[in-house]
C-alpha cells in the first residue's frame, strides 16, 4: 500500500509541474496565461510563442507523464499501480498544486503516461492526432478523437481490463476538459493552430 501511495504522490506531483508556465516566464518572459487561451499547455505555447517553444513545453509536459508510470512500475511494480500513477499525473497537469489546482488540458501528458502503458496503439492514436491536426488545424478535434481511439483500440487488440478502463477514464476527462472547445467546434469558433500569434 504504501508503494501505490508513493507512486500516486510522484505521479501528482510531477504532473503539477506548470511547464509552459515557468518556461515561458523564465526563458521568453511570457506569462501564457494572459495571451490565447490562457492555458499553460503546449498548444498556447506553440500559438504565442512559437513552434520551437511549443514543441519544447508539449516534449517536457509527456515526458513528466511517462516518468511517472514508470516510476509506479519501479516502485510498485503492477499494472495496477502504473494506472493509478498515470491518472494522477494527468490530474495532477490539470489541477496542479503550484497553480491553485488549475492546469492544462492533459494531452501531452496522456499521450506520455499512454506511450509507457500501451505504446503501439499510443502510435496509432498519435499518427491519427497528427492526421487530423494536419488537416484541418483544429488541435482541440484531433485530441478529442485520439483520445476517444484508445480505449476502443484497447479493447479490440485484447488489453488488460485495467487499461481498457484507463482508456476510457482518461478519454472522458479530456473530452470534459476540452467542452468549451467542442462548443466553439461546433459553432465553428474554434481556434486554428498557427505558430507565434499572440492574443
Amino acid at each position: 500500500m504504501m508503494d501505490y501511495l508513493l507512486s500516486v504522490v510522484i505521479a501528482y506531483l510531477l504532473g503539477s509541474i506548470p511547464n509552459g508556465l515557468v518556461l515561458g516566464k523564465a526563458i521568453w518572459h511570457i506569462d501564457l496565461r494572459e495571451y490565447g487561451s490562457h492555458n499553460i499547455g503546449a498548444t498556447n505555447a506553440w500559438r504565442t510563442l512559437g513552434k520551437g517553444p511549443g514543441f519544447l513545453i508539449f516534449l517536457l509536459d509527456f515526458l513528466k507523464g511517462a516518468a511517472s508510470v514508470w516510476l509506479a512500475g519501479w516502485i510498485a511494480g503492477t499494472p495496477e499501480a502504473e494506472v493509478l500513477a498515470a491518472i494522477f499525473a494527468i490530474v495532477g497537469h490539470s489541477y496542479s498544486l503550484f497553480l491553485r489546482f488549475k492546469g492544462g488540458k492533459g494531452v501531452a501528458t496522456g499521450l506520455g503516461v499512454c506511450v509507457v502503458l500501451m505504446p503501439e496503439i499510443s502510435l496509432i492514436v498519435f499518427l491519427v492526432w497528427l492526421a487530423i491536426v494536419a488537416v484541418t488545424r483544429y488541435v482541440s478535434l484531433g485530441s478529442c478523437v485520439a483520445a476517444c481511439l484508445v480505449p476502443i483500440l484497447a479493447y479490440a487488440l485484447g488489453d488488460p481490463a485495467v487499461y481498457v478502463g484507463f482508456g476510457a477514464l482518461a478519454a472522458a476527462f479530456i473530452v470534459i476538459r476540452h467542452k468549451a472547445n467542442i462548443g466553439r467546434l461546433l459553432n465553428g469558433t474554434e481556434n486554428k493552430i498557427h505558430a507565434g500569434h499572440r492574443g
